[in-house]
C-alpha cells in the first residue's frame, strides 16, 4: 500500500474492485486543441465500473467560462447519478497519467465527498500492471450525495484582485513556462498572455515522473522549497482553466499543506479581462 494515502497503486485498486463501497470516476479532459474526445475515450475503454465525471457538464454552465463550480444542487444531482455517497471510497483516475484527475478530486472533496483518492499514473499505469478495460458502462441506482461547496477551498476574481494588489499571498500558476512568460499564446482565443504580477512558476509537469505519476515527497518538498515556497503562508493556485492547478494542490497536499486554495476562474478569467494587471516577465 502507498504511504501516501491520497494516492492509490493500480495493484491496489484492482484488488478493491469488488468492493462495494469502492466508487470509481474517469476524470478525463483534455485542452481544446488536443482534438481528444474523453468521453469517447471513456465509451472505447475504462477501468470496470468507472463512471464519467464530465468537468464541463458538471459545472456553472452561465458563467461563460470553462468548467467553473456548479451549483450545490447540480453537483449533489450529477454525483447522486452515479451511484456514489458521500461516504464511498472514490477514486479518480484520468487517461493522461495525471491531468484532469487532480480537478475531480478537489470538486469532491470540497462538494463534501470524505474520502477521495487519485490513481497515480492514471489509466496508463493500470494499463501498465496489465490489467484489463471494458467498453461496458455501469448502471448505478441513484443515491444522495448531499452537497455543499467548503468556499474556503477557493478564490473567487473579487478576492483574487485584493490578493494579487497586496501582493502578500503565493500565487503559484500551473501553467508552462512559455504561457507563464507570454512566449505562447494561450489556447483560448481572446486571451492575453502573461501572468498576475507576483506569481511564481511551478509547471504541472515538474510535480510528476515522466510516466505521470507524482514524484516523492522529498522531492515535491525541495521543489517547492527550491521557488521559495513558505509553507505556512496563504497559498492560492492557478493554471489556464481551474484544472492543472488542483495538481499543484495535491502535491501541496501529499507534503502536508492543506489549506492552499484554487483560483477557479484562473488564466481564462484573468487573462480575458482588459483591467487585470498581467506582467510578461
Amino acid at each position: 500500500m502507498s504511504n501516501r494515502p491520497i494516492l492509490i497503486r493500480a495493484n491496489e485498486l484492482h484488488a478493491k474492485l469488488n468492493d462495494p463501497n469502492l466508487a470509481i470516476v474517469d476524470g478525463s479532459w483534455h485542452l481544446p486543441n488536443a482534438n481528444r474526445d474523453p468521453f469517447f475515450e471513456y465509451t472505447s475503454g475504462h477501468i470496470e465500473g468507472a463512471h464519467f465525471f464530465d468537468i464541463d457538464e458538471i459545472a456553472d454552465r452561465s458563467s461563460g467560462l470553462p468548467h467553473t463550480l456548479p451549483t450545490n444542487e447540480h453537483f449533489a444531482n450529477c454525483v447522486g447519478a452515479m451511484g456514489i455517497s458521500n461516504s464511498d471510497e472514490i477514486v479518480v483516475y484520468d487517461a493522461a497519467g495525471m491531468f484532469s484527475a487532480a480537478r475531480v478530486w478537489w470538486m469532491l472533496k470540497s462538494y463534501g465527498a470524505q474520502n477521495v483518492r487519485v490513481l497515480d499514473g492514471g489509466l496508463p499505469a493500470w494499463k501498465s500492471a496489465g490489467f484489463a478495460v471494458t467498453d461496458k458502462k455501469p448502471s448505478p441506482n441513484r443515491v444522495e450525495f448531499v452537497a455543499q461547496l467548503n468556499k474556503d477551498q477557493t478564490v473567487p476574481l473579487p478576492q483574487m484582485r485584493e490578493f494579487v494588489k497586496a501582493g502578500e499571498s503565493q500565487i503559484l500558476d500551473a501553467r508552462g513556462a512559455g504561457r507563464f512568460f507570454g512566449q505562447e499564446a494561450e489556447p483560448r482565443a481572446g486571451t492575453r498572455s502573461g501572468h498576475m504580477p507576483g506569481a511564481t512558476n511551478v509547471p504541472f509537469s515538474t510535480l510528476l515522473n515522466d510516466d505521470g505519476t507524482f514524484k516523492s515527497n522529498e522531492e515535491l518538498s525541495v521543489l517547492f522549497s527550491n521557488q521559495g515556497l513558505d509553507l505556512s503562508a496563504p497559498t492560492i493556485a492557478t493554471c489556464g482553466s481551474g484544472v492543472t492547478a488542483a495538481i499543484i494542490l495535491l502535491a501541496l497536499e501529499l507534503i502536508g499543506k492543506t489549506d492552499a486554495r484554487l483560483y477557479d476562474g484562473s488564466w481564462a478569467e484573468w487573462g480575458s479581462l482588459s483591467d487585470t494587471p498581467v506582467e510578461i516577465d
